[in-house]
């Protein structure tokens, strides 16, 4: 650990804690960022949340840490960004960022000659990822989507970097688990396969945030934080221990319309169960979603609208 991190405007001396916001070059937005640069050696943590700027659980996560979390108790240095997708959270517009209307946790590595999305990403990767020795990058269903609490790890990336991002993912106190196998796109995929291990939680949804599920939160970062020694104290030996979950299937709408689900997040489905319909205006049924093996339901839409493409529900075999 250096003496002293500086990110862009933002320094900040060994056993000192700042927050302000960072500008995002060629653009007018600046992030609200927290650095707490600890007494004590240790590794580099990013925590961002709202790259998906409804998934309000994980942002109020991230603002409360950065408020509690003090330098005499990290080992090392914590980077929290709350949120990330800043224009997009004012504007009320689930998952893109408003100036472009892109979805921005598809967007990395970035490209600073691109839209607004292309810029903030591309921003993250330069100034953040550089510094970052371990990602935590905290989300929700989004503003329409409910689901089941579960955690992603890095899948696209050395044996090491795999290995150390499954033992994140290992800590948090949720039912289910899942290795991505993508490499781009996403931010923590991204800071993988750049050699960063990490982890996407998924807790809460529907663009809603309570304080029994912040606490939840709050203790799935810390329990990862201590197991990386960048928080003292022990590692819970948490309730549930999140079994993978393999061969998920992203199920696409194929129709515009309004949606019917008939299963919900966490319940266990058999090959051939339905799903889910997609019905017209008149209630005339245009598609039917039926499982394509037996699996547990991770998140699905909530809302009544589908639009054409989007993801309806994701599923996934229970690894034994």
């Amino acid at each position: 650990m250096t003496v002293e991190i500086k990110i862009e405007n933002l320094s900040v001396k060994k056993g000192h804690k700042t927050s302000g916001y960072i500008p995002v070059p060629q653009t007018d937005l600046s992030l609200p960022v927290t650095i707490i640069n600890g007494e004590k050696v240790g590794k580099t943590v990013l925590i961002t949340s709202g790259i998906h700027n409804a998934e309000y659980t994980g942002i109020q996560t991230a603002i409360e840490l950065a408020a509690e979390l003090q330098p005499d108790e990290v080992n090392g240095c914590l980077i929290l960004i709350h949120p990330v997708n800043i224009s997009g959270f004012e504007n009320r517009t689930m998952s893109a960022v408003a100036e472009d209307g892109k979805n921005l946790n598809r967007l990395f590595p970035g490209n600073p000659n691109g839209t607004i999305g292309d810029k903030i990403a591309h921003f993250i990767v330069t100034a953040f990822f550089s510094q970052t020795d371990y990602f935590i990058d905290l989300h929700a269903g989004d503003g329409f989507e409910t689901l089941t609490p579960y955690v992603y790890y890095v899948g696209a990336a050395s044996a090491a970097v795999v290995e150390q991002s499954k033992a994140m993912a290992e800590k948090i106190n949720v039912p289910y688990m899942v290795k991505s196998f993508i490499a781009t796109g996403g931010a923590y995929n991204y800071a993988g396969s750049c050699g960063i291990p990490g982890i996407l939680i998924e807790r809460g949804g529907e663009a809603r945030w309570s304080k029994t599920e912040i606490h939840l939160y709050k203790a799935d970062v810390k329990n990862v934080l201590r197991s990386l020694k960048v928080l003292a104290g022990a590692v819970d030996q948490n309730a549930q221990k999140p079994v993978d979950v393999v061969d998920v299937i992203y199920e696409i709408a194929r129709v515009t319309g309004c949606w019917y689900p008939d299963k919900k997040p966490g319940e266990l489905v058999k090959k051939g169960a339905m799903l889910g319909v997609i019905k017209d205006y008149f209630g005339k049924v245009l598609a039917i979603c039926e499982a394509e093996h037996d699996g547990v339901v991770l998140y699905q839409v909530s809302s009544l609208c589908i639009i054409e493409d989007d993801t309806l529900i994701a599923y996934g075999k229970i690894a034994v």
